[in-house]
This record gives structure tokens, C-alpha cells and sequence, in this order.
């Protein structure tokens, strides 16, 4: 397995327990998602259930019931307490449209944003827009310098998304899955001065 970010760059005591508080105080994802909890497991169990939703995404259980969604909250509620994760969803006027996985590395200023949308509000541009949003919010909020992206090899719609965006593809490398075996991953890296020079232009 190949461990992220691949970039690593050092950051101060300071800069860490700064992006750590950051992390520990979220309820919100600016105005796209809130907090996850508890009380969302039915709701994010039925939102998984989809296998072409959760299928693709390896850092989800490799088995979705109520159990095992409720056991993937509570490990994300533990690591915003240490400032090292955030899990956080999205509601729409039908039910739990959007779901929002964040790792954050503190010691290296570096954060990975996974997650996936309902299939009906897929391909209406809105995937874009709210990675705008989550981008912007990581740098600016939580304060990370480097924001890294996986995908499998063949999700040729999250790679354009990403290369337009800005991020620079890094190839290749071997994600490990819940249930212990691996895939291979495309892998994209974006820096803080990247997006703030594209921001500019």
C-alpha cells in the first residue's frame, strides 16, 4: 500500500495544532455539508447501498449495513477529536443526497477529500461546483497546504474534474481496501499556492 501524501513537507508545531483545532472545530463544510453523526446511519446507509455509489470507493466498509456505516462514524467523530479527520454530509429536500470523507495529515499541511454524490443529482454540474467549494474551504479554513486526490484507474469523469481544476495527475499508485487487499489508483496533488495562483488569474 502506498502511504499519502507523497509530498511531504514538514510544517511547524504551530502551523499542525492550528490545522488540528481547525479540524476539531468543523461542524460544517462552508454552506455545502454539516457534521455527520449518529443519527445519520440509516440515512447513510441507504445512500451506500448503492453499489455504483459505494462500489468505486475503497476507503468505504467493503460490507454496507447499518453496522458497519455506524462503526465508519464513529472512527471520523474520533479523528476530528484528534484534528486528523472529518466526516460530513449533505441533505437535500429528499433525503441524504452527498457524503464528504476528509483525512488530514497535520504533520505534513496535506488532506485528502473523498466522498460521492446521489446518482440523480450526478452530471448536473453540481460534483464541480461543490469541489470549488471543498477545495477552497481546506485551504482557507483548515488551512492545509496540499490537497491530494485518488481514483480509480478507469473514473475518467473525477480525473477531468481534477485536471481541470488544477491538480497535477502523479500516476500511479496502490491503495489499500477495507477488507486488507489493494487496487491501483490514479493520484493528483494540489498545492495551496496552485490554487491561489489560479484563483488570481
Amino acid at each position: 500500500m502506498t502511504e499519502l501524501p507523497l509530498t511531504r513537507i514538514a510544517v511547524s508545531r504551530d502551523k499542525q495544532l492550528r490545522i488540528r483545532e481547525a479540524v476539531s472545530k468543523a461542524d460544517k463544510l462552508a454552506d455545502l455539508a454539516r457534521l455527520a453523526s449518529l443519527d445519520d446511519v440509516e440515512a447513510l446507509t441507504a445512500l451506500l447501498a448503492d453499489p455504483e455509489i459505494s462500489g468505486p470507493i475503497y476507503t468505504l466498509p467493503s460490507k454496507i449495513n447499518p453496522h458497519t456505516v455506524q462503526s465508519f462514524i464513529e472512527r471520523h467523530l474520533a479523528e476530528r477529536e484528534r484534528g486528523e479527520g472529518l466526516l460530513m454530509v449533505s441533505i437535500d429536500e429528499v433525503a441524504l443526497s452527498a457524503y464528504h470523507d476528509i483525512q488530514v495529515w497535520p504533520q505534513w499541511g496535506a488532506c485528502e477529500l473523498g466522498g460521492a454524490v446521489r446518482r440523480d443529482r450526478q452530471n448536473r454540474g453540481q460534483g464541480g461546483s461543490g469541489a470549488l467549494i471543498a477545495f477552497n474551504w481546506l485551504f482557507e479554513v483548515i488551512g492545509v497546504d496540499l490537497i491530494c486526490e485518488t481514483a480509480a484507474l478507469d473514473n475518467i469523469r473525477t480525473a477531468r474534474l481534477l485536471e481541470s481544476i488544477g491538480f497535477g495527475c502523479k500516476g500511479q499508485i496502490e491503495s489499500q481496501l477495507s477488507d486488507g487487499s489493494t487496487r491501483a489508483s490514479s493520484y493528483w496533488e494540489l498545492q495551496r499556492t496552485e490554487w491561489q495562483s489560479r484563483s488570481n488569474e
